[in-house]
């Protein structure tokens, strides 16, 4: 006879749990505008990220302070913060770490790699070699490496910030689609607006950017931000909410059976459950940044291009006619009936 193992239950969040979070996403959000102008949907995508204890794929041309966002964010919380230049000489023992032998005392030892710190940027990701990138798979989805047999917890929390250059494709290799799956959004940066680009220079101006200028006082510690991912598993999702979830994401499989064979030409392999996870993972982050313990469908809806843009594979139809993920995608969300 087999018997049914039901999940333990979940202790609800409180008033008071709700507040406290509230207070701390406060705080970091301030840090963070007060040195990135503008930038609200980097800010978001790395704050949901961090709460739901994933990684994130930052996509744009150069010098729209992606590095600075980094930085910062790890600041703010006064956690460590590294990072590595992608190239294609890039070997995975500069990720990871290696063994150097010590002649003193004739024995080996081992040096860890950049990759154990709390905020790993790894600027161009999309430069560096398929052997470098395929060491970053355990990094990410185990949260461990592995150094001549030897298993090396990474630390908590631990959160990869990549980015790619859409625009120069000269010694680059495609991120293969596995590896993308691994990351929770792919947020894509545009430009900024006039009077945020007039606030960077009057903030060089000032001194609170440039050369010189001084590191952000952390508003939080390391321990707050566990807290809030901890509250962030605590978050009550509904059933009906969970089934629209699965329905979204199932429905990417099957877009012509449901938007009907134009544009089901258009989509060659649709999200894993690995969207599935995403989107409850940052609808859960999205409603305690939002002040409440429950998830709503607004949740689902609000991130639904930086889940979906890298998990839908689009034919060779769809790129000659010029068609976005992100139509594809609020197409799917416009067919599918919210709760």
């Amino acid at each position: 006879m087999t018997t049914t193992r039901s999940a333990p239950p979940t202790t609800p969040l409180t008033a008071a749990d709700v507040a406290r979070a509230s207070g701390a996403i406060d705080r970091i959000s301030a840090a963070f505008s007060s040195r990135v102008a503008g930038q609200e949907r980097i800010r978001t995508a790395l704050l949901v990220t961090l709460l739901a204890e994933g990684h994130v794929l930052l996509e744009s041309v150069p010098g729209l302070a992606k590095t600075l966002a980094a930085s910062t964010l790890a600041q703010s919380v006064n956690a460590d913060f590294s990072r590595i230049q992608c190239t294609p000489d890039l070997l995975p023992s500069d990720i990871i770490g290696t063994q150097v032998y010590d002649p003193r005392r004739h024995e080996f030892e081992t040096q860890l790699g950049p990759v154990h710190a709390n905020f790993v940027l790894l600027d161009e990701i999309n430069r560096s070699s398929a052997k470098t990138q395929s060491a970053l798979l355990e990094a990410m989805q185990e949260r461990q490496t592995s150094i001549a047999g030897t298993i090396h917890p990474l630390p908590s929390p631990f959160m990869v910030l990549a980015t790619q250059n859409p625009i120069e494709e000269e010694g680059t290799y495609v991120l293969p689609h596995a590896q993308m799956d691994r990351f929770l959004l792919k947020e894509v940066v545009d430009y900024p607006e006039e009077s945020d680009e007039l606030m960077v220079l009057d903030r060089i101006e000032d001194g609170t950017l440039g050369q010189h200028a001084e590191q952000v006082t952390p508003v939080a510690s390391l321990a707050d931000v566990i807290e809030l991912q901890a509250m962030v598993r605590r978050v009550y999702v509904d059933p009906a909410i969970r089934r629209y979830v699965v329905s979204l994401v199932r429905a990417t499989r099957h877009v012509g059976q449901l938007l009907g064979p134009d544009l089901g030409a258009y989509v060659e392999i649709g999200a894993s459950p690995r969207g599935s996870i995403a989107f409850f993972q940052a609808a859960r982050a999205i409603a305690v940044v939002q002040g409440r313990h429950y998830v709503i469908p607004e949740d689902v809806r609000e991130l639904r291009h930086a889940i979906l843009r890298h998990r839908i594979h689009l034919s060779f139809e769809a790129l000659a006619d010029r068609v976005q993920p992100e139509s594809i995608i609020d197409a799917v969300f416009r067919a599918v009936p919210t709760p």
